[in-house]
C-alpha cells in the first residue's frame, strides 16, 4: 500500500505552508498528491505549482468537477499538466452536487452516472489524440450542421494512458467506476465495512468490463491527527466539523451522498440527527451528535503504533493507495504528521 498527500482546498488556510508539505511529501516517498476545488480555488493551477516545485511525487485532481468543464478542456488540461510535470498526472473526475453544479456553474444535475460515463468516453478518445467525434445523449460532437470538424489534440501527453480515477460514494457509481475507470477516490470509508459499502460494487463493474480488482487504485482519502492514545477522544474532536459538514450538509436532506454512507455503516439514526441539526442552522448540536466511533473509524488518530494498526486494516481490506489529510495548526505540526504517517507504514509493514 502506498500513501498519498491530500491538500484539500487551496484557500481554506495555511496555504503559504502547503508547499512545504507537498515538498515535503516528495521528499518522503509519498506516491501521490492532491489537490481539490469546489467553488473557490481550481485545483489545476495549484497542481501545475506543485509540479513545478517537486521532482517525483505525482498530482492528482481531487477532484476536476465534471460541470465545470467541457470533456475537450479536461482533456487539454491533463495532456498539459502531465507532459509538463514529466508524467506525473493522475486524472480524477466527479460529479460534484446538485447545489454546486446547478448554483455555481448552472448545469442541471441530472443523470449523473450517464453524463460521467459519456464525459470519460470523450476525455479518453481526445488524449489518445483521435479525431474528436461523439453522439451521445449530453454530448455530441462536433455539433450537427454547423462549421465545426473533428479535431484532434495537438499537446502529447507524457504517457499514452493517464491514470483516471473518479470520485464515488453510492453503490451504482461505484459499480460504474469500477467499469469504466482505473481507480476510485474514497471519503469517510471504514476498514470495517470497506468491502459491503465499497469494493463488492466495485468488484462488480471490473467483472462488467472482464477485469478484477488487480492493478485497480483503491483511493481513500484519511485525516490524521498524531497523539497520544489516551487523547484519542481529543483527536476525534478536532474533525468533528469537518464531519458534521459532510454528513449533515453536504447536499440536500434528500441528495447527500455522505449521509446515505453513514447510514450504510450501520448509523441510521445518528446521521438523520447530524443532518437535521446541521440543515436547521445547529452546526453545533449537528459536530455534537456524531459518535466517536463513526469519527475514529474513519480517520486516522492516536501514537504511531496505533495509526500502524488502522493502516494493517485498511491494506487487509483493499486499499492500494491511502491518501492523508494531516491535520495540524503550524506547517512544523503538519510536517510531522507527514513523518509520522511514513513510519507508522514502515510499521505496519507496508512500505
Amino acid at each position: 500500500m502506498q500513501l498519498g498527500l491530500n491538500l484539500g482546498y487551496w484557500g481554506a488556510g495555511m496555504d503559504g505552508d502547503n508547499l512545504a508539505v507537498a515538498q515535503e511529501a516528495d521528499r518522503l516517498g509519498y506516491a501521490v498528491c492532491w489537490a481539490a476545488e469546489a467553488y473557490g480555488s481550481d485545483a489545476a493551477t495549484v497542481l501545475s505549482w506543485v509540479a513545478a516545485q517537486t521532482e517525483r511525487i505525482d498530482v492528482g485532481s481531487a477532484i476536476f468537477q465534471i460541470p465545470a468543464r467541457q470533456p475537450a478542456m479536461t482533456a487539454m488540461t491533463a495532456a498539459t499538466l502531465d507532459a509538463l510535470s514529466g508524467g506525473r498526472f493522475r486524472l480524477g473526475l466527479g460529479v460534484s452536487g446538485p447545489q454546486v453544479s446547478e448554483g455555481w456553474y448552472g448545469v442541471r444535475f441530472d443523470k449523473p452516472l450517464a453524463r460521467t460515463r459519456e464525459y470519460v468516453e470523450i476525455v479518453r478518445k481526445a488524449m489518445t489524440r483521435q479525431r474528436l467525434s461523439y453522439e451521445g445523449e449530453h454530448w455530441t460532437l462536433p455539433l450537427p450542421g454547423g462549421p465545426g470538424k473533428p479535431l484532434k489534440l495537438t499537446v502529447h501527453p507524457q504517457r499514452e494512458h493517464i491514470p483516471l480515477y473518479i470520485a464515488a460514494i453510492g453503490p451504482k457509481n461505484l459499480e460504474q467506476t469500477g467499469e469504466i475507470a482505473d481507480g476510485a477516490l474514497l471519503i469517510f470509508p471504514a476498514a470495517e465495512h470497506l468491502e459491503e459499502t465499497t469494493l463488492t460494487h466495485l468488484r462488480a463493474g471490473r467483472e462488467k468490463a472482464g477485469r478484477t480488482l488487480d492493478g485497480f487504485d483503491v483511493c481513500p482519502t484519511l485525516p490524521l491527527a498524531v497523539g497520544d492514545d489516551k487523547d484519542v477522544a481529543a483527536l476525534a474532536d478536532t474533525f468533528r466539523p469537518y464531519t458534521a459538514l459532510y454528513v449533515g450538509g453536504m447536499g440536500s436532506a434528500k441528495q447527500n451522498f455522505y449521509n446515505k454512507l453513514a447510514q450504510r455503516m450501520g448509523y441510521e439514526r445518528e446521521a438523520a440527527e447530524i443532518q437535521e441539526k446541521y440543515l436547521s442552522g445547529d452546526k453545533q448540536g449537528a459536530a455534537a451528535a456524531i459518535p466517536q466511533d463513526l469519527i475514529d473509524k474513519t480517520t486516522l488518530l492516536g501514537s504511531v503504533d496505533r495509526i500502524a494498526d488502522r493502516m494493517k486494516a485498511y491494506a487487509e481490506a483493499g486499499v492500494t493507495t491511502l491518501s492523508l489529510a494531516p491535520a495540524g495548526f503550524t506547517l512544523q505540526e503538519r510536517l510531522a504528521s507527514l513523518r509520522a504517517g511514513t513510519e507508522a507504514l514502515e510499521r505496519a509493514g507496508l512500505a
